[in-house]
């Protein structure tokens, strides 16, 4: 990192595209790099031989957001592996493509629990050793461009809007982390 500090960063979904180049971007700045995949473990394998490639280490875990609240146990299992963490990208997500009016209640509801609760209890894991290191750190929640412009007949639209509405939340209720949570969305740049 900028300041010659040697960092942490989590990159949940980062198996591929945006988490898996943000997963590299953070390696080329000189953090080692927590990695989790949810479907293909073969591409979080390629991420962190991407990671190792540029000199940092690298941890893998599986991360299925589907099996909450024990899922984020991932986030202490990589901060332990690693030595802590500075930095947790949430990108890890899901979706549907069913139609609003053939949308079952259960499908509804995983895709919210994934989306907002799953990217929840990661940040909260990820805030705690950050406040008890007593440096700070930076949470970036990764949405999408479906937050503005919802998907025909897909429910992905309200989990996104939901930590879209929330962003400035962590950052209040995590005041002596300094500047801890930046929201982005898929292909344009963090807004402050």
């Amino acid at each position: 990192m900028a300041d010659g500090e040697e960092r942490v960063a989590i990159v949940t979904g980062s198996e591929s595209g945006i988490g898996r180049a943000v997963a590299v971007a953070l390696a080329q700045q000189g953090c080692d790099v927590g990695i989790t995949w949810y479907r293909d473990e073969a591409g979080g394998q390629a991420t962190a031989e991407e990671v190792r490639g540029l000199g940092r280490r690298a941890e893998v875990r599986h991360l299925d957001l589907t099996r909450l609240p024990e899922a984020a146990d991932v986030i202490d299992e990589l901060a332990d592996a690693l030595g802590g963490v500075d930095v947790l990208v949430n990108d890890a997500g899901t979706g549907h493509r069913t139609p609003l009016l053939d949308l079952d209640l259960a499908t509804w509801r995983e895709v919210l629990a994934t989306d907002l609760d799953g990217a929840f209890l990661c940040l909260q894991r990820a805030a705690w050793p950050m406040v008890a290191a007593g440096r700070g750190g930076r949470i970036v929640n990764i949405t999408s461009v479906h937050e503005h412009q919802p998907r025909v007949g897909a429910p992905t639209a309200p989990p996104r809007a939901g930590w879209a509405c929330s962003r400035r939340w962590p950052r209040s209720s995590w005041p002596s982390m300094g500047s801890p949570s930046t929201p982005s969305r898929r292909g344009r740049s963090p807004r402050r």
